[in-house]
């Protein structure tokens, strides 16, 4: 009889995902009163493959398109495959470590290359590993301390307000591996294609990497006379991230996208055609009859954009104040408490790290920030000491911000919210006198750490949600979630910088780094003493405003107006795939399996794209080079087809799929 229970498939109870109601409680799947395998050999082994493989692709993929796809769903597909093929039993407990371990993977990367390539980008300074290294540590350590007093009020107290999309997405993904289900084969699969697609994309170019309208007769001529130009990025691992997020915020990310490169840059183009002004951040001059649409973008564009993201982050602050007040009101009551009885009468599922070690952790944590800054970074004692002020109040106050996002849509604005401290921590250094080429090492070291605390803090929210409904000790994922931000911090450091030698983030045919590059832009002039496009930021601020208003998703709508063309219009044609599979079949059961069937092959799409981008810049970095001799109408034609046909693939194969 228990060997016939213990086949029984596991399910989430009924009440998992909606509001309890008086009285009632919620149990989760692994008994509170049973203690189950979580930390073995096994588990943290595979925890810390996965952090490293998916650092280094979330790196890759994150320099090259601005997006970081959230590494927590693939990792835990693969989790479940490896126990699956190799018949481990009872493994729930071990998978849920392995994701935790291996998801401070694409957190750490969000944190690091939304800023630290800037140090690459802006002429004159110089980076090392270990700034890379230990902004990107002590950030994430400092996200993990900072979100644990939040834990119970997120993932306990608000239990059924939140829908944690990410969070639901790899439950399911676990519990069906206790299944038995054969999850991982069409994810290694797609894998496969997308890899060898965007590998042989990447590394031979025999097809068009960015299809434009100006290679068409009369595209070049609108282009140059009208300044309208249309572009679309044909990789299979940016396709396959437009399927996961979805046509509703896709849509929302190439409208921002739409309203620049089609409203306001054929606008700057008619309205100040002859008049001359200066190229971005250089002293070159030219009419802007005389530029093209992308340097009109580069140059005035998108610091609309920048201004709408730093506006949504203040929005989201005043609308996360009572979020903030009750959850430090949650943790200072269990802090004042009797400790000891606490952790002896609280249910293992319930079983935090303790009060009194995080506030120390955050004490000496911080004490290594300032000393890191004071150290190596600023050197002087009172300009550290307003840097570390900077650091440590924003960080803390966007760390609700960022967990409240990742609850509701799944998607931390991070980079906005970067932005504003860019934007803020270089006025007061500039102000303190700190300015020049130190002003702007320390300020991105600055956003750097802010950056990759906020990331970590959003990202572990879904970690510890997926714990809550599963039954995991939040103490065992908490405790094993420095160890992958360590090895993550490390990989990302190295990676970052083999693919600045090998690509850069500022030729034409390097890494986008849209993020970084956005950070470049606004923190140069005022740390040269040129001022800033407040105009433009102004601009941008007032549209945030308006679309809060009228309830439209601010902060993705600003990510479009700065991130390129070519990069959010795939993301459409991803999320309209997402909503023709979904919406075939008269039956929702139907319905239902064929988008989860696709979310797997976008997710094979984006891991297998991203690796292989890294395997090819490595290939590079060792001197391999190739030169492709067809002509650009060739590679434009076959770049085309290409991309059809691997959208007939995902399309296809996501459809072929029984109930």
């Amino acid at each position: 009889m228990m060997k016939e229970k213990e086949k029984e498939p596991m399910k989430l109870p009924e009440n998992a995902f909606r509001e309890l109601n008086e009285g009632e409680e919620f149990h989760p799947v692994m008994s509170p009163e049973k203690n189950y395998r979580e930390v073995t050999p096994w588990s943290v082994s595979w925890g810390i493959v996965m952090a490293v493989i998916f650092s280094a692709a979330a790196a890759y993929l994150g320099l090259k398109v601005g997006q970081v796809f959230e590494a927590a769903i693939p990792i835990a597909i693969i989790a479940v495959g490896l126990s699956n093929s190799t018949k481990r039993k009872n493994a729930l407990g071990e998978n849920v470590i392995i994701q935790s371990i291996g998801a401070c993977s694409g957190v750490i990367v969000a944190g690091a290359i939304f800023t630290l390539p800037a140090l690459y980008i802006i002429p004159g300074l110089t980076v090392n590993f270990m700034q890379v290294f230990l902004s990107s540590l002590l950030g994430g350590i400092l996200g993990i301390l900072f979100l644990i007093p939040f834990r119970k009020y997120f993932v306990s107290e608000m239990h059924g307000k939140y829908p944690f999309p990410e969070a639901t997405a790899t439950t399911q993904v676990l519990i069906s591996g206790e299944k038995g289900g054969n999850q991982a084969k069409p994810l290694i699969f797609a894998g496969i294609i997308g890899g060898l697609y965007d590998f042989v994309l990447s590394t031979f170019g025999w097809w068009s990497e960015v299809l434009t309208t100006k290679i068409l007769p009369f595209g070049d001529m609108i282009a140059e006379k009208a300044k309208v130009v249309f572009k679309i990025n044909t990789g299979a691992a940016v396709l396959g991230l437009g399927y996961i997020v979805g046509l509703k915020y896709c849509l929302i990310i190439c409208a921002g996208s739409i309203f620049v490169w089609f409203l306001i840059i054929p606008g700057l183009g008619v309205i100040f055609h002859n008049a001359v002004l200066t190229l971005g951040n250089s002293d070159i001059q030219m009419t802007v009859g005389m530029m093209s649409p992308e340097q009109i973008f580069t140059t005035y564009g998108r610091h609309i954009g920048i201004g709408g993201i730093a506006m949504a982050g203040v929005i989201g602050i005043i609308r996360s104040w009572d979020i903030i007040k009750s959850a430090v009101g949650l943790a200072s009551r269990e802090l004042r408490g009797n400790t000891e009885n606490v952790v002896r009468n609280v249910k293992r599922t319930q079983r935090d790290l303790s009060m009194k070690f995080i506030a120390i952790a955050c004490i000496a944590t911080l004490i290594l920030i300032f000393l890191f800054f004071y150290l190596g970074v600023i050197h002087t004692i009172t300009q550290a000491v307003i840097a570390f002020i900077v650091v440590s109040v924003i960080a803390f106050l966007f760390t609700t911000v960022a967990a409240n996002a990742i609850a509701i849509v799944g998607t931390n604005p991070v980079s906005g919210m970067t932005l504003m401290t860019l934007i803020l921590a270089s006025v007061i250094l500039v102000a303190v006198g700190l300015t020049g080429t130190s002003g702007m090492v320390a300020a991105l070291i600055i956003g750097g750490v802010v950056c990759t605390t906020l990331s970590m803090a959003g990202g572990f929210i879904t970690d510890l949600k997926i714990g809550y409904w599963l039954g995991s000790t939040p103490a065992k994922q908490e405790t094993w979630k420095f160890l992958g931000t360590l090895v993550s911090a490390a990989t990302v450091g190295g990676v970052i910088m083999i693919l600045n030698d090998t690509y850069g983030f500022t030729s034409e045919n390097g890494l986008a780094a849209p993020q970084a590059n956005a950070m470049a832009a606004v923190i140069e002039p005022l740390m040269s003493g040129k001022g800033a496009p407040w105009l433009l930021y102004g601009i941008g601020a007032v549209i945030a405003v308006i679309l809060t208003v009228f309830k439209v998703p601010a902060l993705a709508f600003a990510l479009g107006m700065f991130i390129p063309l070519e990069l959010n219009t795939p993301l459409v044609i991803g999320g309209l795939i997402s909503w023709y599979v979904s919406t075939r079949s008269q039956k929702e059961a139907v319905n239902k399996a064929r988008l989860e069937k696709g979310t797997l092959l976008a997710s094979g799409f984006i891991a297998g794209g991203a690796l292989m981008g890294v395997v090819s810049a490595g290939l590079r970095f060792a001197g391999f080079s190739y030169t492709c001799h067809l002509s650009d109408v060739m590679t434009q034609s076959l770049g085309l087809l290409m991309y059809l046909i691997i959208i007939g693939y995902l399309i296809k194969n996501s459809m072929k799929t029984d109930k």
